[in-house]
């Protein structure tokens, strides 16, 4: 008898549903006798003991279904060593939910957060395997995210959608798209869209620079522009300032998004209509595209081999077209940025996208 335990933690995307199938079809189809339990709502159910037991039927119809059939939740890492307001020491707890369900391995479907406390959980004695989920694209170990391209896609439709509005009207559209500290989502969907300047967290623009672009554009005859910006994007002058300074700048609840902010500035600078577009959650929803539901499938059939093979303390990751095991504390903390000598950055920029740099 095999006990597996499945954890979708952090932010929803798509293909959630489509890994876990993928772990758990090859499981049945290999184990005579396997149980495998859903723990409900990420690492909140590992801490205080809610979980169910699934079955084969559960993991049929569910390749196209977005979300998670097992919830999630998110479990700063911070917070993982400080007991909760009862006073219940977390780690502990979800070792003894780990123990209670005598569990072979648990299987962890989740971003950057998820991995930090899924090594954590390793270095305690459990037998953990993960997948690498995340619309942003920002793991180390790994050249793909399940759910990256299906939120591309849809921020790229939102780009597509927003072009015959500008040219319509003649104004400037500002699309914010998700990534808080990478922006791999916004490079890939503003090529994609079509976006005359594309912002970065990972290169901080020069408004001047970003208003000249948009003025060269009007003079040429063009009577829109399309901004895509991703919503952790920062100007040279922020991004010069401590953090103490950025955080007495910006305060958390007052300040606007980068988008609307960035939209006052252009207004005030070139005299055009700004609209600004935020298509928000809409990205992390809906049915994963093909392409993610092919790479899912396949990162769950992989770390289905891991734990056939009883190697545990890694994650399963892309490199090229092949899918290989990376140690999980080599993945615990790194952030997979946009390097300055990007390739897909130089490429666009000989097209002329202005990146405000």
């Amino acid at each position: 008898m095999k006990r597996i335990g499945f954890i979708t933690s952090g932010g929803d995307c798509q293909s959630l549903n489509a890994t876990m199938r993928g772990v758990a079809k090859t499981l049945y189809n290999n184990i005579k006798d396997v149980e495998i339990y859903g723990i409900l709502e990420g690492y909140k159910g590992l801490i205080y003991g809610n979980y169910k037991l699934l079955k084969p039927k559960d993991f049929s119809g569910i390749l196209t279904l977005g979300g998670t059939i097992i919830g999630t939740s998110r479990q700063p890492f911070k917070l993982m060593t400080v007991p909760d307001e009862n006073g219940l020491d977390k780690i502990e707890a979800m070792k003894d939910t780990y123990k209670k369900l005598k569990l072979d391995c648990l299987v962890i479907l989740g971003g950057n957060g998820t991995h930090k406390t899924a090594n954590l959980l390793s270095k305690e004695g459990l037998n953990v395997v993960t997948c690498p989920k995340t619309i942003d694209n920002d793991i180390w170990g790994t050249d793909i995210t399940f759910g990256f391209q299906s939120a591309v896609d849809i921020a790229t439709n939102a780009l597509d959608c927003i072009h015959t509005t500008a040219a319509s009207h003649g104004r400037v559209f500002i699309v914010e798209i998700m990534g808080h500290k990478v922006g791999w989502m916004t490079l890939h969907a503003g090529i994609a869209g079509g976006a005359d300047v594309i912002l970065l967290p990972e290169i901080p623009y020069d408004l001047k620079k970003v208003v000249s672009a948009i003025k060269k554009r009007t003079k040429e005859g063009k009577r829109f522009s399309i901004v895509a910006v991703a919503e952790g994007a920062i100007s040279k002058e922020d991004a010069a300032l401590s953090k103490k300074e950025y955080k007495a700048k910006y305060p958390v609840g007052e300040s606007q998004p980068v988008a609307y902010r960035l939209g006052a500035e252009i207004t005030k600078k070139t005299g055009q209509e700004v609209r600004v577009t935020v298509p928000g959650h809409t990205q992390r929803g809906g049915s994963p595209d093909a392409y993610d539901r092919f790479i899912s499938t396949r990162l769950g059939a992989a770390a289905a081999r891991l734990i056939l093979e009883e190697k545990y303390g890694y994650m399963v990751g892309f490199s090229g077209n092949d899918i290989v095991p990376v140690p999980l504390e080599e993945v615990a903390g790194k952030l997979k940025g946009i390097p300055k000598d990007c390739q897909i950055v130089k490429e666009a920029k000989a097209m002329g996208i202005c990146f405000g740099d």
